[in-house]
C-alpha cells in the first residue's frame, strides 16, 4: 500500500478484499472486514496518525467512512478524533527498529516483520517490564502479525493478555482494553473445535473481568451459541 492517510477499501461481492486497488490475502474463514481493520490498524500505529478510510462492501450494499486510530480503535469518519499523544520510547534504536518493522507489516513482508517484533517486544520487555507501555505496544503489533498471519492460537493467547494486562494498568472502561477484548474474541472464532473448546473459559473470563457483564454479552453470547451449537 502507499504511505498516505486515506485509503480506498473494496469487498466484492465474493469477499474479495482490495485495499488501494491492491488485493489483500483473506485467510480461510476471516471476515474481510477483520483484516481491514489489522492491515490499517498497523498503519495507523507506524504513523502514529489516524487512518482514513473509504469502504465500499459489494456483499451489503454499504458505503460508509472511517478512522482506524493508532490504539486500534474505530470511528466514523464525522467524529472528530481524540487527541493521540506520541508513545515515549526508552531510545532512538528502539522507535527506528519498531517503524522498521511495522513499515515490513504494512508491506505484508510478514517473514521480516515477525521475528522483528519478536526480537524487539523480548528486549523490551527484559528492559522495561512485561507490562510497561511500550512492551505492550509492541505485543499489540505481534498480536496483530499473528492474526494476519493466521495464527489464531496465538492471536487469541496475545490479544487476552493484552486486555488484562490494559485493564491493570489503565483501569476500567477504557478503549484500549476494549479493543483487545474484542480482538481477543475475533481471534478465538477462528480456532479450530479442540482449541476453541479448549480456550474458551479463559476467554470468557477475561471478559468478565475487564468490564462489566454488560458490555461484553455480545461477544460472550457469541462464544456460548458457537460451544453449544456443535461446531465450535
Amino acid at each position: 500500500m502507499n504511505t498516505t492517510t486515506r485509503y480506498k477499501v473494496h469487498i466484492s461481492g465474493d469477499g474479495q478484499l482490495h485495499i488501494d486497488a491492491e488485493r489483500q490475502v483473506v485467510p480461510d474463514g476471516v471476515d474481510p472486514s477483520q483484516v481491514v481493520q489489522q492491515v490499517l490498524h498497523i498503519e495507523a500505529a507506524g504513523t502514529n496518525r489516524p487512518v482514513l478510510a473509504q469502504v465500499q462492501d459489494d456483499r451489503s450494499n454499504a458505503r460508509f467512512d472511517i478512522q482506524v486510530m493508532p490504539d486500534g480503535t474505530t470511528r466514523p469518519l464525522d467524529q472528530p478524533p481524540m487527541p493521540q499523544t506520541p508513545t515515549a520510547t526508552p531510545n532512538a534504536d528502539f522507535a527506528q527498529r519498531l517503524a522498521a518493522a511495522q513499515a515490513a507489516g504494512r508491506a505484508h513482508d510478514l517473514a521480516t516483520a515477525i521475528p522483528a517484533t519478536v526480537d524487539l517486544l523480548l528486549e523490551t520487555a527484559a528492559e522495561l517490564g512485561d507490562t510497561a507501555r511500550e512492551t505492550l505496544e509492541v505485543a499489540q503489533f505481534r498480536a496483530d502479525l499473528a492474526y494476519l498471519s493466521g495464527d489464531y492460537a496465538f492471536a487469541t493467547a496475545s490479544w487476552t493478555w493484552l486486555a488484562l494486562a490494559w485493564f491493570d494498568r489503565l483501569g476500567p472502561g477504557k478503549r484500549r482494553t476494549q479493543v483487545a477484548a474484542q480482538c481477543a474474541t475475533a481471534a478465538w472464532m477462528q480456532l479450530p473445535p479442540h482449541e476453541a473448546v479448549r480456550t474458551s473459559s479463559e476467554v470468557v473470563s477475561m471478559l468478565l473481568e475487564v468490564t462489566g457483564p454488560e458490555r461484553t454479552q455480545t461477544m460472550r453470547a457469541a462464544i456460548e451459541a458457537r460451544i453449544k451449537g456443535g461446531n465450535p
